[in-house]
């Protein structure tokens, strides 16, 4: 039998591409491995295999949530392997590895979320000066809203409803969502698409897609960090301003299903931790605060 990791990556259509290209990685790293290692193909694979395999990356110092990824990753293709293509034992079924890192999201200081909000604050009114429109609504749409970068990327227009502020969102697993759009966003939308979206366009742009980079293509991830790198003057994720949506809303006293329905969770577990950040904040304040603290 092969190891087939085409026909796996295709088998994870509905999933994100990243997540799809990040399991592809992972497998395909195991297979490198276990081919050194005289593996002819999966029904040579044991148990004592993959954990043998896990316990070398451990030994690269792979972060622990590294090692979990990779492990999910192996599990899902054992299984897939066992269920579409014959084979006869998934040495996968019991496989653990360790829990990821307990690391709370970065959530945004006040003082950085108004400099990244400030209006034009991308280029200041300097050559490219007609993409300030476009930067304004992506850094308010990824704070405003709550959306993954890749979400706000893959946004058409007929999934803007300005007039009822409300953005029509396709998330992972092809789950959709209607989430709420504010009032400055829904004003930065509207002087981005009312001339400089067009200026930025070329006889190549789709024209569907809501966000155009420079090349008039599709807005991308990597271009949305750029975005942020000249918005922000230290490193910031975009997923760093979803985060911070997250905690404000919960510090305002938002209920944990709302924000999941917001974020588009599919597990409340995952939303959860924003519980965590908060307490953290709580206890920020408590300790500069109180004179006994």
């Amino acid at each position: 039998m092969s190891w087939d990791l085409e026909g796996f990556a295709r088998s994870l259509g509905p999933l994100a591409p990243n997540t799809v290209d990040a399991y592809r990685r992972d497998v395909a790293q195991f297979v490198a491995w276990a081919t050194r290692a005289g593996l002819a193909g999966p029904e040579a694979v044991e148990p004592l295999t993959l954990r043998r395999f896990l316990a070398h990356l451990a030994t690269r110092r792979l972060a622990r949530r590294t090692i979990a990824r990779k492990a999910s990753a192996l599990r899902q293709y054992f299984a897939w392997l066992t269920r579409r293509r014959g084979l006869a034992r998934d040495p996968a079924a019991r496989l653990s590895a360790p829990e990821g890192d307990a690391r709370l999201p970065r959530v945004l200081r006040p003082e950085e979320l108004a400099g990244m909000l400030e209006l034009g604050a991308a280029t200041g009114g300097g050559p490219g000066h007609e993409l300030d429109a476009r930067d304004d609504a992506v850094v308010e749409l990824l704070y405003g809203s709550g959306l993954r970068v890749a979400e706000l990327c893959a946004l058409d227009r007929g999934d803007l409803d300005l007039v009822g502020r409300t953005v029509t969102v396709s998330g992972k697993g092809g789950r959709q969502r209607r989430v709420p759009v504010n009032e400055p966003t829904v004003a930065a939308l509207r002087r981005w698409l009312a001339g400089g979206r067009d200026r930025a366009g070329g006889p190549h742009s789709p024209p569907e897609a809501v966000f155009l980079n420079r090349r008039g293509h599709r807005l991308t991830p990597r271009d949305v960090r750029r975005i942020l790198d000249r918005r922000s003057p230290v490193p910031t994720h975009p997923h760093a301003l979803r985060h911070t949506f997250a905690t404000h809303l919960l510090d305002g006293g938002a209920d944990l299903r709302v924000v999941q329905e917001l974020l588009g969770h599919a597990d409340l577990a995952t939303t959860q931790i924003y519980t965590h950040v908060s307490r953290e904040r709580l206890r920020a304040v408590y300790e500069a605060s109180h004179p006994r603290a």
